[in-house]
């Protein structure tokens, strides 16, 4: 790709798009943004810093403070991180100041994958291509067992089912920069589909509208 090209993928918690963003962006050569390791990291810096989550000033300041080429991933998908970071994302000034370096980051050549709550309607609202991915609650509550149980950990399937409604409803119901499709998005529910099989598919989209613009 010679040209800067921009994937947005939208969708709630474990419905499988992060997975899917890395497939994309390794295939096509594009960076790669999982943008909810950003507020992650904000709520990862108040716990570490012993303050409430809804202190403002210095959810501020440590938004500010996030460096999106130094993101832990293995520090910050802590459950307890995540749950904290639903609720610092409902604070409008960090989700500008957040948004602001998404931005950058997605201008970069040759273009990136940004996966996250509300890239394909805030964040990048001209991307090229903009994928909304889903699954009933039931089954992303079932994957995220699984993952906790192939790390040895153990759960409790209602606990974890009870976490993604509160946090589907956190996310879907902020004032600011709700979680929903964009207009134009593109839909896969992967419900019922393997990662493979939403790649491929996801895969299509994107192939379809570099041939269409190799045309153009």
């Amino acid at each position: 790709m010679t040209h800067t090209f921009t994937i947005a993928i939208d969708g709630p918690a474990g419905a499988g798009k992060g997975t899917l963003a890395r497939r994309l962006a390794d295939h096509y050569r594009l960076n790669l943004l999982d943008t909810g390791l950003t507020y992650r990291a904000v709520a990862h810096k108040l716990l570490e810093l012993g303050l409430p989550l809804d202190n403002v000033s210095a959810a501020e300041t440590a938004a500010r403070q996030v460096d999106l080429s130094n993101l832990d991933r293995t520090v910050l998908s802590a459950h307890a991180v995540g749950e904290a970071a639903s609720k610092v994302a409902v604070i409008p000034t960090v989700r500008r100041i957040l948004v602001e370096k998404q931005r950058e980051f997605a201008k970069a050549p040759p273009g990136a994958v940004l996966d996250g709550r509300d890239i394909g309607t805030v964040v990048c609202p001209d991307a090229d291509i903009k994928l909304y991915v889903t699954a009933s609650a039931e089954v992303r509550a079932r994957r995220r067992l699984a993952e906790i149980e192939s790390m040895g950990g153990s759960a409790d399937f209602a606990t974890i089912l009870a976490d993604i409604e509160r946090r589907d409803e956190r996310d879907m119901g902020r004032a600011d920069s709700p979680l929903k499709p964009a207009a134009d998005a593109h839909l896969l529910d992967t419900s019922e589909m393997a990662i493979e099989a939403a790649f491929l598919a996801a895969m299509a989209i994107v192939d379809d509208v570099l041939a269409k613009r190799s045309k153009a």
